[in-house]
């Protein structure tokens, strides 16, 4: 069967930190004010040489080490960014160059939702039996996008990438269920304003300081408190399962304050609820991948484990999903049964 499971997983920060007691230093704002309202305390900055397709390459790399495939085995690279290297070629040229890859590559831009949107793609192609394996990466250099004399959005934000491989699972139990959503007329909420084709890079834009993120905090607040619980509810209700069957909540890390309402939406229990936006900020596209990797390394996930995605962002977008994870592996629950000699089969 060609059940997709995510096989390898990887992940990259940079080495710099950026608290809040700093962003004191740089901006009229304040630690409390930072953690009452988002949850985040630091966030990692990319140095100079520092690109999104430096770091998707370095988080690509750790998730083939650990999926123990080789860059010949990847049959497709999809990246989910909204900070490219370039508006073309795409980045995820760059990274398949890099690693080696011979096959296809593509950039898939849904704003933080990306990420999501791509690991849509992967499952459904590794489903159809189009692909063998994908590359699915999220990475993001959102520093060079801010204006750091806007308090109300150059604290929120970090850099970062995480990726994983999306292969058939040996052991999955149930297909990945996906639901994905978008309200094009909240687009001015969350924009970069200048830059495409509709406003060139002038001299104006420059003078105007459109080329650094405008988001209308309040209403990207509403529309994010609101889309998180919708549709992790669509999803779990397409899936048959409830909250209790996931052994793993990964939300998008933009606002402790959206993931709190979700859980008490969801009657999720707190224990199976990931949060690392304290140390990260919100890193957009590669924010659930960074939190896999990270609850992996907790011990939080295990061969088998069922974990439920959501993802929100520019566009207005939303996408959730979920899927086993390392399911090339046994589970535990079929461990048990080899090890009581029954067939699992």
């Amino acid at each position: 069967m060609n059940r997709p499971t995510i096989r390898g997983w990887g992940m990259y920060v940079p080495e710099r930190v950026l608290t809040n007691a700093e962003l004191e230093t740089l901006v009229d704002t304040t630690d409390e004010w930072i953690t009452s309202r988002t949850g985040i305390k630091q966030r990692h900055i990319a140095a100079p040489g520092e690109t999104t397709s430096s770091m998707g390459l370095q988080a690509a790399r750790r998730a083939l080490e650990r999926a123990e495939l080789t860059p010949a085995d990847i049959d497709l690279v999809i990246v989910g960014t909204a900070t490219p290297d370039y508006q073309f070629p795409a980045t995820a040229c760059l990274i398949q160059d890099a690693l080696g890859v011979t096959g296809g590559a593509f950039d898939l831009e849904a704003g933080c939702t990306s990420f999501m949107y791509g690991l849509s793609l992967a499952s459904a192609l590794v489903s159809s039996g189009m692909q063998r394996n994908v590359l699915v990466i999220g990475s993001e250099t959102l520093s060079r996008i801010l204006d750091w004399n806007d308090r109300a959005t150059c604290v929120l934000f970090g850099d970062g990438a995480g990726a994983v491989v999306v292969s058939a699972g040996q052991y999955a139990e149930f297909d990945p269920q996906y639901v994905l959503g978008s309200d094009g007329s909240g687009a001015q909420a969350l924009c970069l304003p200048a830059g495409g084709s509709r406003l060139p890079a002038r001299a104006e834009t420059v003078r105007d300081r459109l080329h650094f993120v405008r988001m209308a905090g309040p209403e990207v607040y509403r529309f994010a408190t609101r889309v998180v619980g919708e549709a992790t509810q669509q999803v779990l209700a397409k899936a048959g399962l409830h909250p209790s069957d996931v052994d793993l909540f990964i939300p998008h890390q933009a606002n402790t304050r959206i993931i709190d309402a979700a859980v008490r939406r969801l009657s999720m229990r707190e224990d199976r609820v990931f949060i690392n936006i304290d140390r990260y900020g919100n890193t957009s596209s590669a924010s659930i991948p960074i939190a896999l990797c990270e609850a992996e390394e907790r011990g939080l996930l295990e061969p088998g484990s069922r974990v439920l995605m959501v993802g929100f962002g520019a566009g207005l977008t939303w996408a959730a999903g979920i899927m086993q994870f390392a399911c090339h592996l046994a589970p535990r629950r079929q461990e048990a049964l080899v090890g009581a000699g029954q067939s699992v089969l």
